[in-house]
């Protein structure tokens, strides 16, 4: 374990203050050389505190800490809370020295429970080197807390070393300072941490951790008072902390009793839970920090019901305090400075444990800004370099001036070489190869337009002025965005035979018999919509002006054309599986919702082949030959074959998962979050409200679909080897379109959206 000579500072920012500790060890021993413990503005955790009051909170104490200390060039170490931690230890399997970095890896990827790109994450070698079982320590922490914890230090221009988490901060404190506790594997001592919100619960070994966090703390004791005598938080956290003062101490103690019982309890089952998985542990001792041992006859009550001596620590054993720090004012914050006493002894060196959890992105930049004086250095080699080159190329000028004679039977030479090279070409142009190379490459682009008409044909099947003559008007009014025109010509929406598109995916495919449909992503309407204040009444999107594009469903395909799907459309026919050109078209996902009141009489009305008039869009696209005058490249495929066609429908509920990109979210007085339409403002999804006798009655309004079915492109070309990118039986059986040019957008209503809306209109 290597010792590293200077100083540290350790943090630690708690829910009640800030605790900050300096250590140094230049002179040989471990010594205190600076402290500080600077209580917040308000506790943190405290009710009626939102985020924003947390972080500004936090600023004001570290902005303090900052002003009252010199920080000068010392390495800073923070602690992260153990709640948003991860730490498990496994045993290797006897693997060389050299390989143990590889299996950890791979046991990270098992053991932590999130995206391993998510996580900071490190390890720590628990066992001695070259032991016939290794045994590891995994500790990790996401990312985004890392860096929210980060961001208060960036802010006040300190630079963070390490990053660790509390358990393991406490596990080095006992380590370095209580040496005669940790000499066995069988005879374990515990750490308890009790802060504001949660209690840290730490079972070490001499090779071991076992920690948890138990989410009670000194708050559940404020918020008993609080209860019990009917305060704010803040008077009762003021009542609890004089207490052992007050005239009413009895009654205080007796609405904490609960309390206390509860604590004691999750305490006894925690360590319960240990002692059965590790039945040849004993517990022998309990040490306890934090600010929650200051509350009378807690240590007392948990001793009693633990069965076990309690200690709470009035000093530290393995460090010295320097002249220049005030000895009696340290001692009293003994108990809040177990976290930090590891921290520092851990930047030091002196730790078993040494995982940084510091993100790798940040830890590069550290490095290469500990380079710029190498950087710098390099900057003057150049110059220098560059002064020689051009002292050199001085020289060579009054060479090159002194050698005319050589300089102009040089040039004869060249001119000889430039007129072969010039009879060469002269000569490869005759061999007519370029044409045939451009003819191939101008190959590629004539199926181009497919997509495009493919997008065409499909919008052309929605509902419009031509599908649906008496109610053009509203299909125009929809058009120029005029809420108003739709609301006063059509004031029933139950009535309006309207299609909204949300999302739509395409992708192509050699084969649409084995194709197989995408899957999209449903969201729950109250959690996941966006959310608008004031939803304006401008601001819808005409079908005319926007081409579509991919939906917000997670199982959209990307839109772009891989080297092989461009070889397969270039008109080339091939052999092979899937390479008949017979079944070769591609494969469509449309979602969306419809305020009309039988959505399944504008989607896939029965009975109706023979009356245009009453045909829905998937009527229309049984018949897209009829509907565009017999000349669609494209046909329905075995649209009675649940295989090949899938329609879902159900109403719009913001208490069900619906599709994504379904109007917007809005809190209405009286009627609460709704889901309401954001050009006309009407609300869309399902609402209870109540009618002149009282009775609870649930309106339905518009109702979403997810429609998917397969078209076969009828004339579809082949595919080769050479311009394919590859043999057919290699290539892949489909790939994705390429997104449709896109033409003027239409302006958006917020500035998040899953999706462009497309509503049925004029063709």
């Amino acid at each position: 374990m290597a010792e590293r000579i200077g100083s540290v500072w350790a943090i630690d920012i708690g829910n009640t203050s800030l605790k900050a500790l300096r250590l140094s060890n230049e002179s040989g021993a471990l010594e205190v050389i600076g402290f500080d413990n600077i209580t917040h503005g308000k506790v943190l955790s405290g009710s009626g505190i939102k985020d924003q009051e947390k972080q500004e909170l936090i600023a004001i104490s570290l902005r303090q800490f900052v002003q009252q200390n010199d920080l000068g060039r010392d390495e800073i170490i923070v602690a992260v809370p153990s709640a948003n931690s991860f730490a498990r230890f496994v045993n290797l399997p006897p693997v060389e020295q050299k390989r143990i970095p590889e299996i950890v890896k791979f046991e990270a990827s098992q053991q932590i429970p999130f995206d391993i790109n998510e996580v900071a994450w490190d390890w720590q070698l628990m066992t001695e080197a070259g032991a016939a079982e290794a045994k590891v320590g995994i500790f990790a922490i996401k990312n985004d807390v890392v860096t929210a914890e980060l961001e208060h230090f960036s802010r006040e221009n300190l630079e963070v070393t390490y990053v660790q988490i509390a358990p393991m901060a406490l596990y080095n404190y006992i380590f370095y300072d209580r040496p005669d506790l940790m000499r066995s594997d069988t005879q374990a001592t515990v750490v308890l941490n009790i802060g504001a919100e949660t209690t840290d619960l730490v079972v070490c070994t001499k090779s071991d951790v076992w920690q948890r966090t138990i989410a009670m703390g000194g708050n559940a004791f404020t918020k008993a008072i609080a209860d019990t005598f009917k305060l704010n938080f803040e008077k009762a956290e003021k009542l609890k902390r004089t207490a052992p003062m007050s005239k009413y101490a009895r009654q205080i103690l007796q609405a904490m009793k609960p309390v206390f019982t509860d604590l004691a309890s999750e305490i006894q089952r925690s360590l319960g839970f240990y002692t059965s998985s590790h039945s040849n542990v004993k517990l022998a001792r309990v040490i306890a920090l934090g600010g929650g041992t200051k509350m009378r006859g807690l240590l007392q009550y948990l001793q009693q019901s633990l069965q076990m001596p309690i200690e709470r620590p009035d000093a530290f054993k393995q460090v010295g305090i320097n002249a220049s720090v005030s000895a009696a004012k340290f001692h009293e914050s003994i108990c809040d400075f177990g976290v930090v006493y590891g921290l520092g002894v851990q930047a030091l060196g002196l730790g078993r444990i040494e995982s940084n959890l510091l993100p790798r992105s940040i830890a590069k930049s550290m490095v290469w800004a500990s380079k710029t004086k190498f950087f710098v250095l390099a900057a003057c080699l150049i110059l220098v370099a560059s002064i020689l080159a051009f002292a050199r190329t001085l020289i060579d000028r009054a060479s090159y001036t002194s050698k005319v004679s050589q300089r102009e039977a040089t040039k004869l030479v060249l001119d000889a070489a430039k007129k072969a090279q010039s009879d060469l070409k002269a000569e490869e142009a005759r061999a007519g190869e370029s044409e045939a190379v451009i003819k191939k490459e101008f190959d590629l682009f004539k199926y181009r337009d497919m997509v495009p008409l493919l997008y065409q044909k499909l919008i052309g099947t929605l509902p419009n002025a031509k599908s649906n003559p008496e109610q053009a008007e509203l299909y125009r009014a929809f058009a120029r965005g005029d809420a108003e025109t739709i609301k006063d010509k059509f004031p029933d929406r139950r009535e309006r035979k309207e299609i909204f598109v949300t999302g739509m995916s395409i992708y192509y495919t050699l084969d649409v018999e084995s194709a197989q449909f995408g899957t999209i992503g449903f969201e729950r309407g109250v959690d996941s919509r966006d959310t608008l204040g004031e939803a304006g009444s401008g601001g819808q999107m005409a079908s005319r002006d926007m081409m579509m594009r991919g939906g917000g469903g997670r199982g959209r395909a990307p839109s772009r054309y891989s080297p092989a799907m461009r070889g397969r459309m270039a008109g080339v026919p091939s052999t092979g599986p899937g390479g008949g050109a017979s079944n070769r078209g591609f494969v469509v996902t449309i979602s969306g919702y419809s305020p009309y009141k039988t959505i399944t009489e504008l989607l896939d009305p029965v009975e109706v082949q023979d009356d245009p008039n009453k045909w829905g869009l998937v009527t229309r696209l049984m018949h897209l030959d009829s509907m565009f005058d017999g000349n669609s490249p494209f046909e329905l495929y075995k649209k009675t074959d649940k295989q090949h066609f899938n329609l879902q429908t159900g109403e719009v509920d913001l208490e069900a998962e619906i599709p994504p990109g379904i109007g917007v979210k809005k809190n209405i007085e009286g009627k609460g979050d709704v889901i309401i339409d954001p050009m006309t403002n009407e609300i869309i999804c399902k609402v209870t409200d109540t009618d002149e006798g009282g009775k609870k009655v649930t309106k339905v309004n518009d109702s979403w679909f997810v429609l998917n079915f397969k078209l076969r492109w009828k004339d579809a070309p082949g595919a080769s080897v050479e311009e394919g990118g590859g043999s057919p039986e290699t290539a892949p059986s489909a790939s994705p379109p390429p997104p449709p040019p896109s033409p003027a957008k239409a302006p958006a209503l917020r500035k998040k959206t899953s999706a462009p809306r497309l509503r049925g209109g004029d063709e």
